[in-house]
């Protein structure tokens, strides 16, 4: 079938729907007709067979066809025209057929015998691909039993193998390509890429859009446990049922360690040999129908894949090595009209050019989420789900490495089997401890665990030689990266086979079976570590040789101690890292708690005390070696004293990182333990603060670490522009997975901006970036603005305080009118004065996506604000407007006030610190009375007085929109006070009232106090400095005994005395709402504080009360505070 044609009819637009803005995905495959035994012996040839000859039959065949019909008369002129008038290849295979199917059984006889003359292969394939098909697909699923089915370990329960998603990469990362998959999880915390699309399972081997192609050989990468075969196997399943890609005809897996016989293969002899069902593998290979080879695991393939030197091969018939049949079949050399899907790990993954990958997926691992799912999963009933969970979470490297599901499954069945047993002496809190235990446990077979340590004498002694053998195995594997063994390789090592048929050797081995081969592999990448770390421990104290060398001949090696460190040497020396995981258990072992569930299998001699100390100091000496940039190597000796339970240095140094404590003294050894915590430390889970602490040389150091932190905080630090530098690398990197960094506070210049802004062209993760408090002045902003006309990821960027002028604020207009990301911007203290206020304003009436403006302290006055006003008539989208000190008086307030009549998006008004006056109030009462969005308004310390307010306090008697009104510092009195009270008795929606440092007095508290007794809205009241004393409290302690709704009362600064302190104490005894109240500098005395200390022994809903400043005393405040604590210990004290 031809390719063009082919495609045409996976790209049919009739079967799609719209996806993006001029994209489509392919939601429907041609139907193929199943119809009953009975039903096909009533119907002509043409009609069996209609939906194949309209898929396989090519133009040149058709066009044959037409020219033979015509020959025998049973096409005529109109006829033959009316089929060349047809659209695509199927619709004139379909008219043609029609029309010969009319005229059965002549033409059915006619095209049949035709097509049997002319392409018999064709033929062949038209009559028997159903029949085909149905036999591979029952083949598939023997070979692919369902998960319930499988008898080998592992996560592979149908729900989580249904649940896995595939993530659209561009290209491996350095990390993945460079380094050992654990560390890999590690590094990045097991956290995903940003800004990647998901691609599900079933659309796989679809076009993206509707002007691409379908690919031809799609690469998924995903580390060690994972799920690789996992997925591999629900795809086969799923398409062996007809439930996804029914296009395609046949699927053809195959996995890497079948082919590692090394004999020479053709690919049809490859296809005959896996699949001895199909008698006429070249039926399957000829390009006709739509066929996908599979390849899982390129990592456990032992000959070397050389595209630059391959023989070109394009004969399905010709045997060549094994090797060049694979890379001619990925370059498109051998069966080019087939589809290819490779799955490998990351590292091995790179052997294939990426000229050649169409598409490159990844498979994610857990996340907290589906971990704690698959442990409710496992351990339906009791607590132990919860359990594990709890220790988790306290343990995050176990946490972190559960990210893939094989070692989920291990931590699982571990801790399970421990807390179900009933095993007294604590969870594992190490890696080695927990392969420990998971050794242990296999070895057992089922035998119920005591409280006391497994002795030698009661375990089988074939364990303990199986032990030692599979170390070997293990070990010597791992120095040759080979990870799948022959039944050859287990005998060359010792491995008696039948042993591994119970006990240990089933929950450490899996063994894989194939039509031509068998083959054995670890359960897990790491236990084959674990085991050849065993086999070292016990050999190292008594080779005299090294032990690296399989050979006798090698330089002699005496003493544990030199054995370790040659390990520990040669793990530093390996550039890809592959036994780090080795040296970590090989640490682990000289700790008693970690080889005592062992004791039964492992021949120890003495007490390793001596070691382990001996090992912790050349440890310690290593973590502060090593070149300027803290390695992956280096960071790997602290998981090494980690293991070892060796972890002062570490602690202290996240002591010091949680209490700030760190301040510019990170030594090299500090710099490598903070790389360690960056990775595991909860401290840096969330947010990273390495503020004030860090210089260039350490940014330089750690800058390997950095790049995988999503939150960063280096505020000042007393950067410079170099820094900034090595900072615009790290977000230029593609494994960046930085979201949000804080550089305030530093000496950051316009060439600092200008190294950012060359970082944020190609940066696609970073969505918030703080830079207020540094000096990029007017041309840093311009370099900025540049790149964010093409960013398309930042949303927030915050440029308070860097006197970018007018100058830069017309840069920044610029962004607004192209950038459609941009969320949030801040230019607070920039002196952009009323011409930048104008540049931004006309920016903002095109601009529908900027939803927070910050323009506070910025000279924009009247003209500026008038500006901005005219924007809000137009701008609906902009949702909080912040104009702080401003000098803003009542002519800017008029403008603003008559947009706010028309504006429908404006929640959040900042005007404090201006200078608006009576009039300005009367322009906002009137706008308040016809606004319904605005939430928050904020008029503190402005010129509003008693005339003002009361307009105000007549607006919020029919406003239903307002929720927070402040009005600090505004010369009120009590008769705009009671005004506002008076207001509060109808508002149902005023939840916050700020009405600070006003002489309100009494009168106005009282006022105040009354409508508290009805309003069932207001949560928060700050009454701080307004002249209240005595009858004020006793009034408000009266509405709080009735009131349900207010939760914050501040009434700091006034003069309440022991009279109100007591009116208030009877208050709280019935109320049940308030949690915070504020009584500071009240001159309350003794006697005051102890009526409120008494009155919280029935109160259990405040959470913070605040006694200071009330002349109690030191030997007073200690008794108060006791009694409160005693009485209410939730609740915060300050005295």
């Amino acid at each position: 079938m031809e390719r063009n044609t082919h495609y045409n009819s996976i790209l049919d637009r009739n079967k799609r729907i719209a996806w993006q803005e001029d994209c489509y995905v392919d939601l429907q495959s041609t139907p193929t007709s199943t119809s009953t035994k009975g039903e096909m012996e009533d119907v002509g040839w043409i009609q069996k067979h209609q939906g194949h000859l309209q898929r396989f039959i090519t133009t040149p065949l058709l066009e044959g066809a037409l020219s033979h019909m015509r020959k025998l008369e049973l096409l005529s002129q109109d006829e033959e025209a009316q089929v060349q008038a047809g659209g695509q290849l199927q619709e004139r295979v379909g008219t043609l057929t029609s029309i010969l199917a009319s005229m059965d059984p002549q033409g059915s006889n006619a095209l049949q015998a035709f097509l049997e003359n002319s392409d018999s292969q064709m033929y062949r394939l038209i009559t028997m691909h159903d029949p085909m098909v149905q036999e591979h697909k029952e083949a598939l699923l023997l070979q692919y039993p369902t998960p319930s089915e499988s008898l080998s370990p592992g996560p592979c329960s149908p729900e989580f193998s249904s649940s896995r998603i595939l993530l659209l990469v561009d290209g491996l990362s350095d990390l993945q390509q460079k380094e050992h998959d654990l560390m890999q999880v590690e590094a990045t915390r097991g956290a995903q890429r940003h800004h990647v699309r998901q691609l599900a399972l079933a659309k796989l081997l679809e076009p993206l859009t509707r002007v691409s192609l379908p690919p031809r050989v799609s690469l998924t990468v995903g580390v060690a446990g994972i799920g690789k075969s996992t997925l591999v196997g629900h795809f086969v399943r799923l398409w062996s049922r007809g439930e996804i890609c029914t296009d395609v005809s046949f699927v053809l897996p195959f996995a890497f360690w079948e082919l590692n016989t090394g004999e020479k293969l053709s690919a049809e002899r490859l296809v005959k040999l896996a699949f001895p069902h199909m008698t006429d593998p070249s039926l399957v290979l000829s390009g006709t129908c739509r066929t996908l080879l599979i390849f899982d695991g390129l990592d456990e393939f032992r000959c070397p894949l050389d595209f630059s030197e391959t023989v070109p091969c394009t004969d399905p018939k010709k045997e060549v090595s094994v090797d060049d049949l694979v890379t001619n079949i990925i370059r498109g050399n051998l069966l080019p009209e087939a589809a290819v899907w490779v799955t490998s790990r990351p590292a091995v993954a790179s052997l294939i050019p990426g000229g050649l990958v169409d598409r490159l997926t990844e498979i994610p691992g857990f996340s907290p989420k589906e971990i704690r799912l698959f442990l409710s999963h496992n351990f339906p009933k009791g607590d132990t789900a919860s359990q594990i969970w709890t220790h988790l979470e306290s343990n995050k490297i176990f946490m972190v490495m559960s990210y893939m599901p094989c070692i989920c499954w291990i931590v699982a069945v571990t801790f399970g089997y421990l807390l179900e047993s009933g095993w007294q002496e604590g969870l594992p809190r190490t890696c080695t401890e927990l392969y420990s235990h998971f050794c242990a446990m296999r070895a057992e077979a089922g035998e119920p665990r005591g409280r006391e340590p497994i002795k030698m004498d009661q375990l089988n002694g074939n364990n303990r030689r199986l032990l030692g053998s599979l170390g070997r195995l293990a070990f010597y594997g791992l120095l040759k990266h080979k990870y799948t063994f022959s039944e050859q390789d287990m005998r060359a090592y010792g491995v008696d086979l039948p042993s591994t048929q119970g006990g240990l050797g089933t929950g450490v081995l899996i063994r894989e079976e194939s039509p031509s081969c068998v083959a054995y592999r670890f359960t897990h990448l790491t236990v084959q570590e674990f085991l050849a770390a065993t086999y070292y421990h016990i050999c190292s104290k008594r080779a005299i040789f090294d032990l690296f060398s399989e050979s006798a001949m090698s330089w002699p090696k005496i003493g544990f101690q030199n054995h370790f460190r040659s390990a520990l040497q040669r793990s530093q020396q390996a550039e890809d890292g592959h036994l780090d995981v080795f040296v970590r258990f090989l640490a682990g072992l000289l700790c008693p708690a970690a080889v005592r569930p062992l004791a039964g299998l492992l021949a120890q001699g003495k007490d390793d005390g001596g070691q382990r100390v001996w090992a912790a100091g050349l440890l310690q000496d290593l973590l502060g070696s090593g070149g300027a940039v803290v390695s992956l190597r280096s960071v790997n000796v602290a998981y090494c004293l980690q293991e070892l339970q060796h972890t002062e240095v570490l602690r202290s140094v996240e002591e010091d990182l949680r209490c700030g404590g760190l301040g510019w003294k990170l030594t090299r050894t500090h710099c490598t333990a903070l790389a360690y915590l960056l990775q595991v430390s909860p401290e840096c889970s969330e947010e990273t603060n390495l503020s004030a602490c860090l210089d260039y040389s350490t940014v330089k150091s750690l800058l390997p670490q950095l790049l995988y932190c999503s939150h960063l905080r280096l505020e000042n630090n007393n950067f410079k522009d170099d820094v900034m530098e090595l900072l615009g690398s790290l977000l230029s990197a593609k494994d960046c997975h930085l979201q949000k960094i804080s550089l305030a506070e530093n000496a950051i210049s316009n060439k600092g901006a200008k190294a950012l802004s060359r970082a944020l062209l190609v940066n696609r993760t970073l969505i918030t970036l703080d830079l207020r408090s540094n000096n990029i002045g007017s041309k840093g902003a311009k370099f900025l603005a540049e790149a964010l006309k093409m960013n398309q990821v930042l949303v927030s960027i915050n440029f308070q305080n860097n006197l970018i002028e007018e100058e830069g604020a017309r840069a920044l207009a610029e962004v607004l009118l192209s950038n459609r990301k941009l969320v949030s911007l801040n230019v607070q203290k920039n002196c952009i004065g009323a011409d930048g206020a104008k540049r931004i304003a006309e920016a903002l009436k095109t601009n529908r996506t900027l939803t927070e403006l910050i323009l506070s302290s910025n000279q924009l006055g009247d003209k500026g604000t008038a500006a901005l006003a005219q924007a809000l008539t137009v701008n609906h989208s902009l949702h909080s407007l912040h104009l702080q000190s401003n000098s803003i008086s009542n002519k800017g307030m008029t403008a603003l006030t008559k947009a706010l009549r028309l504006n429908r998006g404006l929640i959040c008004l900042n005007l404090r610190e201006n200078s608006i006056g009576v009039e300005g109030a009367k322009d906002m009462a009137r706008a308040l009375q016809e606004n319904s969005s605005l939430r928050h308004l904020d008029l503190t310390a402005n010129l509003l007085h008693d005339e003002g307010v009361k307009a105000i306090a007549g607006a919020v008697k029919v406003n239903r929109a307002l929720t927070t009104l402040r009005l600090q510092w505004n010369f009120i009195k009590c008769t705009a006070t009671k005004s506002l009270a008076h207001a509060l008795l109808t508002n149902s929606t005023m939840q916050l009232l700020d009405l600070q440092e006003n002489a309100i007095g009494d009168e106005g508290v009282v006022a105040l106090a009354g409508a508290l007794k009805t309003n069932t809205s207001l949560c928060t009241l700050c009454l701080q400095g307004v002249s209240a004393g005595r009858s004020g409290a006793i009034s408000m302690a009266e509405a709080l005994m009735v009131n349900k709704t207010l939760h914050t009362l501040d009434l700091r600064g006034n003069f309440i005395g022991m009279e109100g302190a007591k009116a208030l104490a009877n208050a709280l005894k019935t109320n049940r709402t308030l949690k915070s109240l504020n009584l500071q500098e009240n001159s309350l005395g003794m006697d005051g504080a102890i009526f409120i200390a008494t009155a919280l022994k029935g109160n259990h809903q405040l959470t913070y009360i605040n006694l200071q400043g009330n002349g109690i005393g030191e030997s007073g405040a200690k008794v108060i505070s006791d009694a409160i604590r005693t009485n209410s210990p939730d609740c915060v004290v300050e005295i």
